[in-house]
């Protein structure tokens, strides 16, 4: 399934536009907590910003950037320690209330510091992405599909969740599964009618820890969807209609619905970006639009190409954290293992006995 624009809970459509942002207020209850889980919104300094809209509201220019500094201002306190929080039972396999609550901590965030920024959260489970970050002031009048692609309106994100193994190390380090929707730099929704738009997209990336049903972060990437995979056309190929084999078994009641599983890089796998915050960006020196961000460095990724072009990428974090004057520069820093064409066997019960015939000396 695909995000439909239209799903936001409690929300409504207005004159041709597909989100209710009538005052910029979204009208589905939240509860009233940000990052230390108190019961009381706090208001977080805002990062500094460099225009204000007709409303008055703060005006930000890269939708991605704001969202990594009110991540960083909701997980982290000022000195870069993670803040512990709960999170509700998990309802169900497909439940996930950290993707909750990152939606709830932004919204409460965006609200708190007067920010033109908005979050509309996926209409159910088993749909990508998770939840859309987008301005109000920027789609009144229905002008949503000119903003499409542009990261100052709209804003993709979906969430990854990875642990640490007893070894300290970070789970799925070579690989994190996206299941049946590869990453894409772009990411398609639909509006109420039906009608698509193409979006940028962001990957939130975190290793959670937990103890006595307290939660933090040890490592926190945002992604843009490009530096995991930029292939529009594989995405569109897996969210398409695909065929399904029919009339299996032997009473031709079996369906083998043919859905691809798919295993892309994971930034926090490493040492660079793992016990890190970092913004993960395509634009260079963003940080002069934002002073509170600092360039930490730049990476390459080798494009699978006979050509082997590379894309470039830059990491931004919180100025509070950055000690090293000097930048990284990487290349390919992302882990990838060596790869075999042959799946490994599933569902193989092995006896705790051998079964191969006896030869006659054992027979005695």
């Amino acid at each position: 399934m695909i995000f439909n624009a239209i799903a936001e809970r409690g929300g409504t459509p207005f004159r041709g536009c597909p989100f209710h942002v009538d005052d910029g207020v979204d009208r589905h209850p939240l509860p009233l907590r940000c990052g230390s889980g108190n019961g009381i919104v706090q208001k977080l300094a805002a990062p500094p910003t460099t225009s204000s809209s007709p409303t008055g509201k703060t005006m930000l220019r890269d939708l991605a950037a704001e969202t990594f500094l009110s991540l960083r201002n909701v997980f982290f306190d000022p000195s870069g320690t993670p803040t512990r929080y709960k999170l509700r039972p998990k309802a169900n396999v497909q439940d996930d209330p950290f993707d909750e609550y990152v939606a709830e901590q932004l919204a409460i965030y965006f609200g708190a510091n007067q920010l033109d920024a908005r979050v509309i959260r996926s209409p159910g489970p088993l749909v990508s992405p998770d939840m859309l970050i987008y301005r109000p002031s920027l789609l009144q009048g229905g002008n949503y599909l000119a903003a499409a692609g542009d990261r100052t309106a709209l804003l993709a994100l979906e969430i990854k969740k990875v642990g640490r193994t007893l070894s300290g190390k970070v789970a799925r380090a070579s690989g994190i599964d996206y299941n049946t929707t590869p990453p894409c730099g772009l990411v398609r929704l639909y509006g109420s009618d039906g009608t698509p738009i193409t979006v940028r997209s962001s990957y939130l990336i975190v290793c959670q820890e937990d103890r006595r049903r307290e939660h933090w972060l040890s490592g926190l990437v945002l992604c843009d969807g490009d530096a995991l995979n930029a292939d529009f056309d594989l995405y569109l190929s897996a969210v398409g209609q695909r065929q399904k084999e029919i009339g299996l078994g032997t009473y031709g009641d079996g369906v083998n619905r043919m859905r691809p599983m798919f295993v892309f890089g994971n930034p926090l796998g490493s040492p660079l970006f793992d016990q890190n915050v970092t913004l993960i960006h395509a634009r260079s020196r963003i940080n002069r639009e934002y002073p509170n961000l600092r360039l930490a460095g730049e990476f390459a990724r080798t494009q699978a190409t006979k050509e082997s072009t590379s894309r470039k990428f830059y990491c931004y974090r919180d100025a509070r954290d950055c000690t090293d004057a000097n930048p990284f520069e990487a290349l390919d820093p992302f882990p990838v293992p060596v790869r075999s064409r042959v799946t490994q066997t599933r569902g193989w019960f092995k006896l705790p006995w051998s079964v191969a015939p006896l030869d006659k000396g054992q027979l005695g």
